[in-house]
């Protein structure tokens, strides 16, 4: 492998002037020049050009400026994504079929399936909630273990089956809104909560979870997303005239975000990937302008989610009411400092981190310092977006408790009203780190030319309601 990526770096870092992909070059055959011009990549991340070389079992390529993967490549890519998926859905199954939780408080029990903690969510007139919670842990799963299953088929018949090129292109964005791994820590924290309370019984359903989220997530990172494209619809050749070692914007080119296919654009920037259709810009439009109000928003939501119970229990007839600041110094009380320390990073460290962190990216990219700080602020955006979704920790709890603890009088939880505040302000941070394009971080000048309002009329590539270009 070392041998492997010092290959890699070596090819990648070759001087402009012996690495030009066209066909004058003339120390390379034809058939060289064709495998090159496939193989091209543009570092989704900085954006740089270099081209891949060839991948076995187990290896993968990386970025020499920005250390991203570009490419990694499995054993039996589509058999092994193919298991994965069909036990992982077997699991999930077993899941929604069987008792989740069962608990029981002076003499009064209850038992609770999966699905009922996005029910009672609903039926405590909180939708939003109980929706996303729905969402996140059953019905996007199952989309996309499906999916998988379907494209992985069709690549092991040699003939991919009708509308896989949609389904494949819509697998990059389901990743991030997946779950089930958060969900299995917030019932881990829910029954500690509880323990004090009521006597708590695992039921089939949580074991089935938990081995149905492990499978999830290997699932995911099972799939070789550029042996796929290739396999599903070929590779064009990448524009003549690219240079490795340069970014790919001042050449007029602009890699594939889903697939990869690198791809020259019109003159103002704008095009569709010629192998999956996805709408392709040099930089994401009004990046930056959008990740603020997004923010902006997230510091908006983030007032009532903390002032506001995010749910209240009531015991013996006294009502209790909770905020997040509130839960966590009930753990601490109680002696529970590891939970704690979960709840206080997961629902105040992370979602201010968070803020914090894009609002300075959103700063920084306007200053052009050396190598080694981008490199710094790079990092501060890969592990933003890493962080984000495990602010749902605390939603998924409130989700858990809500949906077990019905005892009336005696001991019962309901959602509060910071529940659905807080909900927003996961799902606002989370677009916001999707928003900010990465590539801004290295750009040395404005990438992204402007259309004039006029040609956006006659614009394949530009829809008349969309905003003018500041």
């Amino acid at each position: 492998m070392a041998l492997w990526r010092s290959r890699f770096f070596k090819e990648a870092r070759l001087p402009p002037s012996d690495d030009r992909t066209h066909a004058s070059t003339p120390a390379r055959t034809d058939a060289q020049f064709r495998r090159t011009r496939r193989r091209l990549r543009a570092c989704q991340e900085c954006d740089l050009l270099v081209a891949l070389p060839p991948l076995r079992a187990h290896e993968c390529a990386k970025c020499p400026r920005c250390d991203h993967t570009l490419s990694h490549r499995h054993y039996r890519p589509a058999e092994r994504s193919l298991a994965l998926a069909i036990t992982a859905l077997i699991a999930l199954a077993a899941s929604v079929s069987f008792p989740f939780i069962r608990f029981e408080a002076r003499g009064i029990s209850n038992a609770i399936q999966l699905t009922d903690t996005a029910s009672s969510l609903i039926g405590f007139r909180e939708p939003f909630v109980g929706i996303l919670v729905l969402l996140t842990i059953v019905v996007l799963p199952i989309f996309f273990l499906s999916a998988v299953i379907w494209l992985q088929i069709g690549l092991l018949r040699r003939a991919p089956l009708p509308r896989s090129r949609q389904i494949a292109r819509a697998l990059a964005h389901l990743t991030p809104w997946m779950m089930a791994d958060v969900f299995v820590i917030g019932a881990l924290v829910s029954l500690i909560k509880i323990t004090g309370m009521a006597s708590v019984e695992l039921g089939l359903s949580f074991w089935s979870f938990c081995t149905f989220a492990l499978l999830l997530l290997w699932t995911t990172r099972s799939l070789d997303t550029d042996w796929m494209w290739f396999s599903l619809e070929s590779e064009p050749l990448a524009p003549a005239g690219c240079e490795t070692g340069r970014p790919a914007a001042e050449q007029g080119v602009t890699g594939c975000p889903t697939c990869g296919l690198v791809n020259r654009l019109s003159h103002f920037g704008r095009g569709r990937c010629l192998r999956c259709r996805e709408a392709l810009r040099f930089r994401g439009p009004h990046s930056v302008q959008k990740t603020w109000a997004l923010l902006v928003a997230a510091v908006i939501f983030y007032i009532p989610a903390n002032v506001y119970p995010i749910m209240n229990t009531a015991s013996l007839g006294n009502e209790t009411a909770s905020t997040i600041v509130g839960g966590v110094m009930i753990f601490i009380a109680h002696g529970d400092w590891p939970i704690a320390l979960i709840i206080f990073i997961a629902s105040v460290v992370v979602p201010i981190g968070k803020m914090i962190s894009l609002a300075w990216l959103c700063f920084a990219v306007r200053r052009r310092d050396g190598a080694d700080r981008r490199h710094k602020r790079l990092k501060l955006y890969r592990i933003t977006e890493f962080i984000g979704r495990w602010s749902m920790i605390d939603v998924f709890v409130v989700a858990i408790l809500v949906a077990l603890v019905h005892a009336g009088s005696l001991l019962s939880i309901t959602p509060g009203p910071g529940a659905l505040a807080f909900a927003a302000v996961v799902v606002i941070t989370m677009l916001a780190a999707n928003t900010f394009d990465a590539r801004l971080i290295w750009d040395s000048r404005d990438m992204q030319p402007k259309m004039p309002v006029a040609l956006k009329r006659h614009s394949p590539y530009s829809p008349v309601k969309e905003a003018e270009d500041v």
